[in-house]
């Protein structure tokens, strides 16, 4: 019997290895060039983003990290599907929150982007929970778009299910940090509260294709940089200079939620009767045996 134990504990000992060295490896996202590149423009990482942003003392429970595994192996791979989520705690109330990772494919919507994303929000709308996204990306992985548009569970329920979460009355906030481009320009929009950082932009089309369309030069910042956003079109809510400012006011605006409806009551703390009720019902019983019977109204 104890042999038989030992080969399974082995058994179970080797499949956690091979799945922390598998997590090891998705979580470089695309791959430690990539990382350095996020550096070099002093952008964090999704991981950091989120690591900043959630409080220490709470559990933080990632979810999807296998998204994507294997997958796409001709594109170069995506890793938890390009995106970083979880359910953690923000200000002490719990939220969702989703984070496109830039270093996979300059944080690219694959089909299995779309399908993680839908689950996320689809959890917050059963848990009656506020989300968060942290958008950084290029929008849809155009080789595959054709996989990502045509059905009902693809990218386009997400916006959907901004507008039915906003009729919940579910907060959402969005901060884009990067780039916020094309069909992925929509959710920042639609949700309650729209953050930028200097240098990240929101717009459908950028300046090349505009160029390409209708012949006008434009650059990034003036066709949808954070002080066109905030000052002239008034699409977003919010500037800040850095990443962790931006998040400190995320942090500002969750404390600020109101508690959650306790189903129509309020509970209050019980306390211990001031006299104990034994030592009570025994100073006037004929014995120190203590019996007490439950009476019938009719009695």
């Amino acid at each position: 019997m104890n042999i038989e134990f030992n080969k399974n504990e082995d058994a179970l000992k080797m499949s956690l290895s091979v799945m922390q060295k598998r997590l090891e490896k998705i979580y470089e996202g695309g791959g430690k060039k990539s990382i350095q590149k996020q550096k070099e423009k002093n952008k964090l990482t999704a991981r950091e983003r989120v690591d900043y942003l959630i409080d220490k003392e709470k559990t933080f429970i990632e979810i999807g990290a296998f998204a994507g595994y294997e997958m796409y192996e001709q594109q170069g791979g995506c890793p938890a599907g390009g995106t970083i989520a979880g359910i953690g705690y923000v200000s002490g109330r719990q939220c969702v929150i989703v984070a496109n990772d830039q270093t996979v494919k300059a944080g690219a919507w694959f089909p299995i982007t779309g399908k993680k994303n839908l689950r996320m929000q689809e959890m917050a709308m059963e848990n009656h929970l506020p989300i968060i996204y942290l958008v950084d990306s290029a929008g849809v992985f155009l080789p595959m778009q054709d996989e990502i548009f045509p059905d009902k569970e693809h990218f386009g329920r997400i916006f959907r299910n901004n507008a039915v979460m906003s009729a919940m009355g579910l907060t959402q906030i969005a901060a884009v940090m990067g780039a916020c481009v094309a069909g992925g320009a929509y959710l920042p929009i639609m949700s309650d509260e729209t953050l930028m950082v200097e240098g990240a932009s929101i717009y459908l089309a950028g300046p090349y294709l505009v160029k390409a369309a209708i012949g006008e030069d434009v650059d990034t910042e003036t066709l949808g940089g954070a002080t066109t956003h905030t000052e002239i079109s008034g699409i977003a809510d919010y500037k800040f200079k850095t990443e962790h400012e931006c998040m400190d006011h995320i942090k500002k605006m969750m404390s600020m939620l109101g508690e959650k409806a306790n189903a129509g009551f309020d509970h209050i703390d019980s306390k211990l009767p001031k006299k104990n009720l034994k030592n009570c019902m025994a100073s006037f019983l004929p014995t120190g045996n203590l019996m007490i019977s439950s009476m019938s109204s009719k009695e």
